[in-house]
């Protein structure tokens, strides 16, 4: 009698799996994707850099000195001997190392463009403060039926949010028609018994409609106006797009065809009161929890958020408890990444919310972020501009004895003067002379003669030539 092999045994059983269920299929192989793997990698050193930017900006100064940054960047963030040292000479475009006048030692504060960049970000989060309150309003509701989640939750995913760092202050207790902080009973004076609560006023039912419709859903509307009747078919669908190199068999198409087609309930709604036991419930159930995860990383300002930071809203909004095996499952619409922070943390992106590594609509906050990544990429063969700035600009006001010396040595004690006296953040008129000069020179097309005599002439100025040119900002070069 003639027998199957194992081997057909097993064709047949996984296709039998497969075509008769609208599950997809788990345990899958993670395909990795360098577009966002890059985006991680410059992360990587934003995040560092936010790390050591905070104690600086901790004092009053702005400023630390190296040997005591590099005790506590090592003591409280794992830096390595000397790794902060190396951090700080490497990108000297958001770090600025300098001798102390008086200590004669290193310190370190930020340089201007790090300093414009802050500036930048605090008043993309006030811009965008209403569109914060919306999104936490949002987060709020997907904790159904509750609708309320632990204040110190809502504080550790703040910048994810784009929420500011008061949060407390100037959005909850600031608009006590959206939000109410309720305290456990049970436990008052523990500070992670507050949660903040939705509050839902009467006859407010067409926001509350707009706020429990899904961002899934509006590219659904979207496509169906594209394509017409065709989108029919993507009622209940999900944009997917696998990674590169990842292998798509002829069953696993049918199963995520089967799955694209299931109905599932809203992320919003609530399904305490349904009866779950069901086969079909809990393939529901399953859809639901992709929503509901879909649904937390389009209300971040940069569409990605750790899976450590995710998996702590486990409990208030229904999420599976093997989060890294759930994710892996669905990897067309989202990507897991270990980059970052040598493995210890793992960044979950919505795969439709980038191309090439950058958002397809990118907010004023995400750009204002992003500016601090291009500082960092920048070479430090380019900074001897940013620290010749940064010495003759009012950051040696600091330090008055030292710094006032170093001016005067610099572009004399006149022209320190009315610099002192300026109102504005702008470079003086001896800079700006110096500073023509230097790109006069680089751009000379002249004898190898006439370039050494504009070299000659981009020294300090003394008091009678800067009394000639007071007048004219820059100053030109003489000829």
């Amino acid at each position: 009698m003639w027998r199957r092999s194992p081997i057909h045994l097993r064709q047949s059983f996984v296709a039998r799996s497969f075509s008769q269920s609208t599950s997809i299929p788990k345990n899958l192989q993670r395909v990795r994707d360098h577009g966002f793997d890059d985006v991680m990698e410059v992360e990587k050193k934003v995040r560092r850099a936010l790390h050591l930017q905070s104690y600086l900006l901790s004092q009053p100064s702005g400023s630390l000195p190296v040997p005591q940054l590099d005790a506590l960047a090592r003591r409280y963030h794992g830096f390595g001997p000397h790794e902060t040292g190396n951090f700080l000479l490497k990108h000297p475009h958001v770090f600025h190392v300098f001798d102390h006048p008086v200590q004669r030692l290193l310190w370190v504060r930020l340089t201007p463009h790090a300093t414009l960049r802050l500036r930048q970000e605090s008043d993309a989060v006030r811009f965008m403060l209403p569109d914060a309150v919306r999104r936490l309003r949002k987060l709020l509701l997907l904790a159904a039926p509750s609708r309320r989640i632990r204040l110190e939750h809502i504080r550790l995913v703040r910048h994810d949010l784009g929420l500011p760092d008061d949060f407390l202050q100037s959005v909850v207790l600031a608009n006590p028609s959206f939000f109410r902080l309720v305290v456990s009973s049970d436990f008052p004076d523990d500070p992670r018994a507050k949660y903040v609560e939705f509050v839902d006023e009467p006859g407010d039912g067409n926001d509350l409609a707009e706020l429990t419709t899904c961002a899934i859903e509006r590219t659904r509307e979207l496509q169906y106006r594209v394509r017409g009747a065709d989108a029919e078919d993507s009622r209940f669908a999900f944009l997917i797009n696998f990674p590169p190199g990842f292998k798509i068999g002829k069953y696993y198409r049918i199963a995520v065809w089967k799955w694209q087609r299931l109905p599932y309930w809203s992320p919003y709604e609530d399904v305490s009161g349904y009866d779950l036991r069901s086969l079909e419930a809990q393939r529901r159930m399953e859809k639901r929890m992709v929503a509901t995860i879909h649904e937390l990383l389009s209300l971040t300002v940069e569409k990605r958020m750790t899976m450590e930071r995710i998996a702590q809203f486990r409990q208030a909004i229904g999420l599976p408890k093997k989060l890294k095996e759930f994710l892996l499952q669905h990897q067309g619409i989202f990507y897991f990444s270990t980059r970052g922070n040598r493995g210890k943390l793992h960044t979950v992106f919505l795969r439709e919310a980038y191309r090439k590594g950058e958002l397809v609509e990118p907010n004023e906050l995400y750009v204002a972020r992003r500016k601090l990544g291009e500082l960092l990429l920048l070479s430090p063969k380019m900074a001897n501009l940013d620290r010749m700035l940064t010495s003759l600009g009012r950051g040696m006001d600091a330090f008055s004895d030292g710094g006032s010396g170093a001016k005067s040595k610099l572009i004399g004690a006149e022209a320190e003067r009315r610099s002192e006296n300026e109102d504005s953040g702008s470079d003086s008129g001896v800079e700006s002379q110096c500073l023509y000069k230097i790109g006069k020179v680089a751009n000379l097309e002249g004898t190898s003669e006439e370039a050494s005599e504009e070299k000659k002439t981009c020294k300090p100025i003394s008091k009678e030539s800067s009394h000639e040119n007071e007048g004219s900002l820059p100053l030109k070069a003489k000829t």
